[in-house]
């Protein structure tokens, strides 16, 4: 927690790698992942560092991997999933991945060419199969002879008025395949290029068939093109060409076509052999490939990692050596140690690795220790924005009020119990759900968020017994304190009832031990007073979480050293927040303790008093408003005097006049004191400078009169006298000089101004709005509980109330299937995602705001654990 509470000490080290341990140093420390390099090469293109050919053989790899990949995608073979995590090889072994790498490709680039030509021969010899088949129908439909007929026939002509003989008619014809979508256009053509002096028959191949390339599925056609000489055979052929028709060679005679069908079938058969042969060869090249495909991948990535880290170093020429900047935690200093002596030891180097801390001014980077549960709410307010070094982390104070205001807003014990249970299984199945990589955005979203659902519904839970709400119903376990008595009898014969404390509530049994009477679920006034509890409630959470984060900004001013900022910002703050709204929250547990049951009609209004208390409108006190308050306490509402009724305790007025006045008084001291006192420092600073300045000229001169003091041996330190009569000594002017090149920029008092001015006037117009905005809390919470009891009176009511008992029974299973999932869909889903967003709205902007900067960036360490789980195409 103390890691958590505020980000890890972080140093800035100087690496010293000698050339042939540094690969293996750089391997190590990936493994262990707790070093941030920094890019000692800014302005150095990529191409021009020098571990550039290495990367770009990482690249080839990666290429050869994503297609052997993209091989075993196509087989519908996926990359077993193991937990296994290889060290990255020497730089030696890239020799053997790069030959073992290509020697898959090349192989299974040779089998797709071979199975691919195979399978180019295997459709021919189909196709020509099928025609063979086809043509043999067409010549036996209509006997012998019969479809060279009917082509003469249709293409006998008309020649000076008679008919040509049908014997002096010589026609010749083409067979072949061709899609079965392009028939019609090819059908077309056809007759009008030719003009109608050609037959086409075709049929449908009954089967698709695959194509060789792809492997689709693709229909075709059979045709058979009759026409008459030369000119029309070389015509058709071009059409047929043209739509990418195959052809084939048919004999007209019937033997010749059975002899070579037969010869047809035998060559498939063969073929379809030796396909299958090529197909279990490469099967058992890509089953080999796949168990070792994970490993190979996450190497490659390893080695193209340390070589990219190895490009951001300083190669040192003289020492032949690599020189490396990184941010480290302080705690790790020592595991660091340990990893560049175990990579020395493992490239057999014998000269040691030198780890050197540095020292600089430059803002480190922010890192937290995290663990699977607290990951999930410091993502939350990494959201935000990075935490600022060192400053307080609002993420432990996240893990218990986050859910807990979610509930507030969320409360009831039946969705809380099933939010708490959906929750809980993803807890218990973690290891399966977050092995398996899904595409699922919004299912990765709850799997991530399991910890954090889980202890919402917990809390909800909570809140729901307090609420006394189970599915917008009450539980009546320990008795109700209000009469006449809390039973079925009472209730249903009085449909109407209104709740009055001076005439139900039964002071002699007291109220119900936890949570909200039942009784409230039959009274009519039930929204007026779960109102007034809810509204009194969100505003002490509200003003209790804010006073929380204004006393955390003055942890922050502690630790930082910041004693200005205690007295002229925190101590303001602090006294503002509690004169105005800390005394609106003393004012609710006030009348909470003092107005009883039996007098609660003569209590003031808050929102009135807090509105007077600025008004400073008062009505005139009675003379025995102390008998007063004791008559009421005494439940002797008879004498209190109406005049009494604008205040709640004697000597009301001053104080709420001085608490005013008090507050005011805390504006002009956040706005004017603390740019004046960095005035008054800076020109404090500014005169010290000149003084210095002034002696060091009044040095140089008295040394170039007195040679002879000035080589006299003394120490170069020794002290003078400076115009104040003080003491200076050389060291000090030389401290002057280094603070004036320290110094960034000159001191602007208008700017500095301005920037307080808009922190103050954000601050008080903030304490107004945060305020208000916690009413979100009791909103919500209302609406929350309202939908509940729509939702139950809309479907089940209907079924319970049903005249028909048996068709009620009959009914309510429908019933309860529409009840369960709108329950999820809107109140568990809709609801919570609502409930959800505003709490984080007001840890954001109304608790963050008071003390969180957020100004900082995420420590990014060199690590291969995210190698693990990367995609091969990333």
């Amino acid at each position: 927690m103390g890691a958590l509470f505020r980000s890890e000490e972080m140093n800035l080290c100087q690496i010293f790698l000698q050339s042939e341990a540094a690969y293996a140093c750089v391997s190590e420390l990936g493994e262990l992942g707790l070093v941030q390099f920094k890019d000692l090469n800014p302005d150095v293109n990529a191409f021009q560092r020098k571990f550039v050919s290495e990367i770009m053989r990482c690249e080839e790899m990666q290429r050869k991997l994503r297609y052997i990949h993209k091989e075993l995608k196509k087989d519908q073979m996926k990359i077993p999933d193991t937990d296994e995590n290889p060290k990255a090889p020497a730089p030696k072994e890239m020799i053997d991945l790069e030959a073992t790498f290509e020697k898959i490709e090349s192989e299974l680039k040779e089998v797709n060419t071979n199975a691919e030509a195979l399978r180019r021969n295997y459709l021919e010899l189909t196709e020509l199969k099928e025609v063979l088949k086809k043509t043999h129908v067409f010549f036996s439909e209509h006997g012998r002879h019969g479809i060279v007929d009917d082509a003469q026939h249709a293409l006998m002509h008309d020649e000076g008025g008679g008919f040509v003989p049908i014997t002096s008619v010589q026609l010749g014809f083409v067979a072949g395949v061709i899609p079965r979508e392009k028939i019609p256009a090819f059908e077309r053509l056809l007759w009008f290029a030719n003009r109608g002096n050609t037959f086409l028959k075709y049929d449908d191949i009954d089967q698709p068939l695959e194509d060789p390339v792809s492997g689709d599925a693709i229909d075709k056609c059979v045709f058979l093109i009759f026409f008459q000489g030369e000119q029309l055979k070389a015509r058709v052929r071009k059409i047929c060409e043209g739509f990418k028709a195959t052809l084939y060679p048919c004999p007209e005679i019937s033997q010749e076509r059975t002899e070579m069908l037969t010869g047809v079938s035998t060559r498939l058969e063969d073929l379809k052999t030796v396909l299958n042969q090529t197909k279990d060869h490469r099967m058992r090249v890509l089953m080999s490939a796949q168990k070792e495909l994970r490993t190979w991948i996450i190497k490659v990535k390893k080695i193209k990692a340390i070589y990219h880290t190895l490009n951001m170093c300083n190669f040192d020429v003289s020492h032949n050596s690599l020189i490396a900047e990184c941010w480290t935690p302080v705690s790790g200093l020592e595991e660091i140690q340990q990893a560049l002596k175990h990579g020395t030891e493992l490239s057999g180097s014998t000269v040691p690795s030198i780890l050197h801390r540095m020292q600089t001014k430059e803002v480190p980077p922010t890192y937290f220790k995290t663990n699977k549960f607290t990951s999930v709410f410091q993502e939350i307010i990494d959201a935000y924005g990075i935490a600022t070094y060192q400053e307080v982390n609002p993420a432990p104070y996240a893990i218990i009020s986050f859910p807990f205001l979610f509930a507030v807003m969320f409360g009831d014990f039946g969705h809380g119990f099933i939010m708490f249970l959906a929750g809980f299984w993803m807890v218990i199945m973690e290891k399966k759900l977050t092995s398996g990589k899904s595409d699922n955005e919004i299912m990765n979203m709850f799997v991530g968020g399991r910890y954090i659902i889980t202890m919402m519904g917990l809390f909800s839970i909570y809140t729901g017994l307090i609420y006394n709400d189970i599915f917008s119903k009450s539980v009546n376990i320990f008795g109700s304190g209000w009469h006449p008595s809390y039973d079925f009898k009472t209730l249903q014969a009085e449909s109407s009832r209104v709740l009055n404390p001076e005439d139900h509530f039964d002071n002699t049994t007291g109220p119900y031990p936890f949570g909200v009477d039942p009784i409230w679920q039959s009274s009519l006034n039930k929204i007026t007073f779960t109102n007034s509890l809810k509204m009194k409630i969100s505003v002490i959470f509200g003003v209790s979480q804010m006073l929380l984060g204004v006393l955390l900004s003055c942890v922050n001013h502690v630790y930082f050293r910041r004693p200005i900022n205690i007295f002229c910002e925190f101590i303001p703050q602090i006294v503002f927040l509690l004169c105005l709204f800390g005394y609106l929250v003393a004012l609710v547990f006030y009348k909470w303790i003092f107005f009883t049951s039996l007098c609660t009609q003569y209590a003031p209004q808050l929102l009135i008093q807090f509105i007077n208390m600025f008004l400073i409108t008062y009505t005139p006190r009675s003379a025995n408003f102390t008998g007063d308050v004791y008559a009421c306490m005494d439940i002797e509402p008879t004498v209190i005097n109406a005049t009494s009724q604008t205040v709640f305790y004697e000597h009301q007025q001053p104080i709420q006049i001085t608490l005013v006045v008090l507050a005011l008084l805390m504006v002009p001291v956040m706005l004017l004191f603390k740019p004046f006192i960095l005035r008054a420092r800076h020109n404090a600073r500014v005169k010290r400078r000149a003084g210095l300045n002034a002696t060091s000229q009044r040095t140089l001169i008295h040394n170039e009169e007195h040679p002879e003091s000035a080589m006299s041996g003394k120490d170069p330190t020794m002290s003078i006298n400076g115009e104040d009569g003080g003491v200076v000594s050389h060291s000090e002017v030389g401290l002057v000089e280094l603070e004036e090149e320290e110094e960034e920029e000159e001191f602007d008092m208008g700017e500095i101004f301005i920037h307080q001015a808009i922190h103050t006037i954000e601050y008080c117009l903030g304490c107004i709005s945060h305020t208000a905005s916690y009413l979100r809390l009791w909103a919500l919470s209302l609406a929350h509980a309202q939908l509940s009891e729509v939702l139950w009176s809309m479907l089940f009511r209907f079924s319970l109330t049903m005249d028909f008992a048996y068709a009620g029974g009959f009914i309510i299973f429908f019933v309860f299937a529409a009840f369960a999932a709108v329950t999820v869909a809107v109140l568990l889903l809709m609801e919570g995602l609502s409930a959800f967003l505003h709490t984080l709205r007001l840890h954001w902007v109304e608790f963050n705001s008071k003390f969180y900067m957020g100004e900082g960036y995420k420590f990014a360490p060199y690590s291969f654990k995210h190698l693990l789980d990367a995609d091969i195409d990333e």
